[in-house]
């Protein structure tokens, strides 16, 4: 058996081997440190799942026949764990059948190596798999930018067109947060972000018509149905965003959320999700307590028992906040408003409306200044650093 030539710089990626060989561990364990890369050695399944699920390696050499766990029940149990599944385990096994490798694809191996091996062909395909899994990790990173530049555009575009709907936003999200934590749901994150941009429709909206419809209000039918229709606007947006598509499911049927949720998909149970949140929110912005609220919702029987016991549990922290007159340019991202803000001549530039300040409308407020002007300083509230909320 050849060796080949070391590389010149170190890879700094790990291989985790897992053989109840002791010859196959030391010689492959060689081999591989000396091409650069860092190695784990293991002689059992179990071992091994425990140290990959801990500290992931980058790639995974599995033999097959091993005592315990053989090599097919550990690919199986590495793929069913989301922090493991992405590891590309490689099969190295004496076991030549069709039947024994289709196996090994079946549990998940991406590639399967038969011993006896030459290390050429061993460290080609641990190489090649090696670059595979670079470039997935780099088209992952790339589509994680992507949706959090488009989310985050849509977020500043819900501030900038009206407070009053980034407040509420972030009460619903609240809410959102609080039942998914209570009730341990998985992905919480597509919840999380259905919650943040439920209300993103309603920017078609004039901010009196959200006000009078959020608060139950009596409005004219053509109000009515602009207000209805806010769910199917956003869930259009939504869905031309890749990974977004059970999101804007969620939002399309917030009003709507159909059949009981526990036994259905999480675009089902975020929709009913969303649906108590709001309609929770919205008794709170009436100016109705929680314990009312929550006694309404529950004679409605309309939600599930589970959901509404996790919000007849909500407890929102308290933050605090330190009140502040200061001019336009020491204004922060995160700041709170404390009162309208208006220009020299008296114009309303920005309503309150419990308004967080973000960097765009610092930038429209220093735009207002360098132009028409703006009545200096601004009332705000800044978050105290040792909040409960922080």
């Amino acid at each position: 058996m050849s060796t080949l030539a070391q590389p010149a710089l170190p890879l700094n990626e790990t291989i985790m081997i897992v053989d109840d060989s002791p010859a196959n561990l030391t010689l492959l364990e060689g081999l591989l440190a000396g091409h650069g890369y860092e190695v784990r050695s293991f002689s059992r399944g179990r071992q091994a799942i425990a140290a990959a699920s801990k500290e992931p390696p980058h790639l995974i050499l599995l033999d097959i026949n091993m005592p315990e766990m053989n090599g097919y029940q550990v690919c199986e149990e590495l793929k069913a764990s989301e922090r493991t599944s992405g590891i590309p385990v490689i099969f190295l096994s004496a076991l030549n059948a069709t039947e024994d490798k289709v196996q090994g694809f079946r549990s998940g191996g991406v590639d399967y190596i038969s011993k006896p091996f030459q290390f050429e062909e061993v460290e080609a395909r641990v190489k090649t798999h090696l670059q595979l899994r670079r470039a997935q990790q780099a088209e992952h990173d790339l589509l994680d930018r992507t949706l959090s530049g488009a989310v985050g555009t849509l977020w500043e575009l819900v501030h900038l067109t009206s407070p009053m709907l980034a407040s509420r936003s972030h009460a619903v999200r609240d809410i959102v947060r609080w039942i998914a934590q209570r009730l341990a749901i998985a992905d919480a994150w597509q919840y999380d972000l259905a919650a943040t941009l439920c209300l993103v429709g309603c920017i078609t909206l004039p901010d009196d018509v959200f006000e009078r419809a959020y608060r139950g209000l009596v409005l004219s039918p053509a109000e009515s149905q602009m207000f209805r229709a806010h769910p199917e606007t956003a869930a259009r947006l939504l869905a031309k965003i890749p990974r977004l598509e059970t999101v804007a499911e969620m939002i399309r049927r917030q009003q709507n959320p159909g059949a009981q949720a526990s036994t259905l998909e999480p675009a089902d149970e975020g929709a009913h999700l969303l649906h108590l949140a709001l309609e929770f929110d919205r008794r709170i912005y009436r100016g109705d307590s929680r314990s009312a609220a929550c006694a309404e919702l529950r004679q409605s029987r309309r939600f599930e028992n589970r959901m509404l016991e996790a919000v007849e549990a909500y407890a929102p922290d308290a933050a605090e906040y330190d009140a502040r007159q200061l001019p336009i340019r020491y204004l922060r991202a995160g700041m709170l408003l404390g009162d309208d803000v208006r220009s020299r001549d008296g114009n309303l530039l920005i309503l309150k409306g419990g308004t967080i300040l973000t960097e765009i409308w610092i930038e429209r407020l220093q735009n207002f200044a360098n132009t028409r002007g703006a009545k200096e300083p601004i009332d705000v509230r800044i978050p105290r650093i040792d909040s409960a909320g922080t």
